[in-house]
């Protein structure tokens, strides 16, 4: 019985072949499963021991009918499947363990602060816009936020225009037109500086209409973006920017409030911190 606790182990050359890398870079675990049934001559049962997951619950991953979304999920898959930590890295985790420094970790099921991972902005609107439906406030760290809140159609707008509940506290963040943060941004995504600087000063026109509908404050902040918030109340949607890389097409954490987590508080703490650095201006 103990041997069949042990990982699956492929080869090394398989975890270096294009389709794998690319499944894993997708996080299409399905497919990485599959990859795992060919290279390495595993049954579903065996994979499903190895990783923690039931065999039904494996089979409905391989065959399309099931996505992981879970980091806590990720990293035991990945542990029983005995990935390298190049392989680790494309699927979004860290170094092993047993090489990492600065001490011993922890089990990141013992610390469930970071509950679901998303792809992107697409794969994570269903649940936000559910979320946002009854939420009493709401905190946006942006751009210029148009596709989250600034549109008719973003991401956000709904939320603030209900008629079937009370509007929610809104705080918005976006980056000061006239720092030179914005340049540097905008040459980051191969955009002119006069285009971004127009879509900002457009967001915050379209959050002015919307004083008479609910409470809305918007704030210029002048540090190069780094993060992208959006928080629900006690719950955070985390993403990042980066040269050549959108808010929305980064992955996205959803992270909750807990007693002891860091994260939730850290980027609390950093968004109060900026809503009192900026300049208010709606």
């Amino acid at each position: 019985m103990a041997a069949a606790l042990l990982p699956v182990e492929l080869p090394d050359w398989a975890w270096q072949r294009a389709e794998v890398r690319q499944a894993l870079r997708a996080r299409d675990v399905g497919a990485v499963f599959r990859y795992v049934q060919q290279y390495g001559g595993a049954s579903q049962a065996r994979i499903a021991t190895a990783v923690g997951l039931t065999q039904a619950r494996v089979n409905e991953i391989i065959n399309g009918r099931r996505e992981v979304t879970r980091l806590d999920v990720y990293e035991r898959i990945a542990e029983g499947l005995a990935m390298p930590d190049d392989a680790r890295h494309l699927l979004g985790l860290a170094a092993a363990r047993e090489v990492r420094g600065g001490g011993p970790a922890f089990d990141l099921a013992a610390f469930p602060e970071v509950v679901r991972v998303y792809s992107s902005q697409a794969s994570a609107a269903e649940e936000i816009r559910r979320q946002a439906a009854t939420v009493k406030e709401l905190d946006v760290l942006a751009v210029r936020g148009l596709g989250l809140i600034g549109l008719n159609d973003s991401l956000l707008r709904s939320a603030l225009t209900r008629e079937d509940e009370p509007p929610p506290l809104v705080r918005v963040l976006i980056l000061d037109p006239e720092a030179p943060a914005l340049a540097v941004r905008a040459a980051e995504i191969g955009e002119s500086s006069e285009s971004l600087a127009s879509g900002v000063r457009l967001a915050e026109a379209r959050l002015r209409e919307l004083a008479g509908e609910c409470d809305v404050h918007v704030y210029r902040y002048r540090l190069l973006p780094t993060w992208r918030l959006l928080r629900l109340d006690s719950i955070l949607f985390v993403s990042a920017f980066d040269a050549g890389w959108e808010g929305h097409e980064s992955a996205i954490y959803k992270v909750v409030e807990t007693p002891h987590g860091p994260l939730y508080r850290g980027f609390r703490r950093m968004f109060e911190a900026m809503t009192r650095e900026g300049v208010r201006t709606a």
